[in-house]
Order: C-alpha cells, then sequence, then structure tokens
C-alpha cells in the first residue's frame, strides 16, 4: 500500500499534475520507490475517488488540458496515520543474487561479466547521488528537520551503494582469483 503514501507524500510536497508527478518521482521518490506511470495515474483515480486528493479547478476548462491535483484533509490524515503505523522489513528479492545461486548448480558462464556489469551501474548510482547531495544538500540547508529527513533518505541511497560497490568489487576479486565461471558444482 505505500505507491498512494508516495503519492500523498509528493503532492503535499508540491500541488502537480500527473504528468509533473511521474517526472517527479523518476527524478527522486522512484530512486527508493519505483512505479510505472501508468500505476502514477491509476493510483491518482483511486485516490481522488477516494476523498484523499482532488483535481484543482482549471482558470480556463479546456479538453484535454492536465488536471493538478491537491490533497485533502483526508489524504493528509491518512498519510499521518501510515507514518506511525509500524511495518517488519520486506525480504529483499535481488535476481542478480539469485542467478548467482543458480550459477553455483549450473555453472557461471559470462557471470563475472553481468557482475561488472552491476558494479558499474551502482558506480554510477553512487555518483548521481553524491552530486544530487552535494547540490541539495550542502550543510548549510539541513537546518529543518524536513531537510534532515530529506538528507537521511538520501544518505540511506548512499550507503547502501557503497555496500553494492564493495560488495560487488569484492565478489569479482574472489571469482577473479578462483579462476571463476567454472561448471555446475
Amino acid at each position: 500500500m505505500s505507491l498512494p503514501h508516495a503519492i500523498l507524500t509528493a503532492l503535499l510536497e508540491k500541488p502537480s499534475s500527473g504528468l509533473e508527478l511521474t517526472r517527479r518521482f523518476d527524478r527522486s521518490i522512484g530512486y527508493f520507490w519505483s512505479s510505472t506511470h501508468q500505476q502514477i495515474y491509476r493510483e491518482l483515480g483511486k485516490l481522488e475517488q477516494a476523498g484523499y486528493i482532488r483535481a484543482l479547478p482549471a482558470a480556463v476548462p479546456a479538453r484535454g488540458q492536465k488536471k493538478e491535483y491537491e490533497v485533502l484533509p483526508a489524504g493528509r490524515a491518512e498519510l499521518a496515520s501510515w507514518v506511525g503505523t509500524a511495518e517488519d522489513p520486506k525480504p529483499m528479492r535481488s535476481a542478480l543474487l539469485l542467478r548467482m545461486r543458480a550459477a553455483a548448480v549450473v555453472g557461471g558462464r559470462g557471470l563475472r561479466e553481468e557482475l561488472e556489469r552491476h558494479l558499474g551501474l551502482h558506480r554510477a548510482q553512487l555518483d548521481e547521488y553524491l552530486a544530487i547531495e552535494e547540490r541539495d544538500f550542502p550543510p548549510a540547508r539541513r537546518t529543518t528537520e524536513p531537510d534532515r529527513l530529506r538528507h537521511l533518505v538520501l544518505r540511506g541511497g548512499i550507503e547502501l551503494e557503497r555496500f553494492w560497490v564493495q560488495w560487488l568489487s569484492q565478489a569479482i576479486t574472489e571469482l577473479t582469483e578462483s579462476g571463476g565461471e567454472t561448471g555446475a558444482v
């Protein structure tokens, strides 16, 4: 049920049209809660039907005009209630780790190259997060609780990417040293 809450959060930060919201997801929330544009539009309809958001009235009604949404008091109350709810961590799902487990059984041809590809992707994501931190969160801008919370979310992403870079580097080294990518065990 987190997608509706992600949308409510984004709309409370700034009322937006569906298109603007999908773009904002691509640039921020989507880093840690991904969603397709179709899912976002579907969810906007459900949130509006539930009375959590409403489309702002257009200055000049026009056919095909994009709707801009804002959160209603019921939506804010729902989000506040959700924030205070306990939720257990979800088990991690990783196709890469599953692929490695399968390689232990059937052999790992191409596995090292895939690990190197993932390493490159995680290094690029880490660089992007660090650039965002430098641009958007210099120490002087972390003075309010909302800014500190947003920065902590970003720091979580930075630390996860650092973990993956370190772990993948070690895995590649270990496979290389052992001659890796042999046949089935």
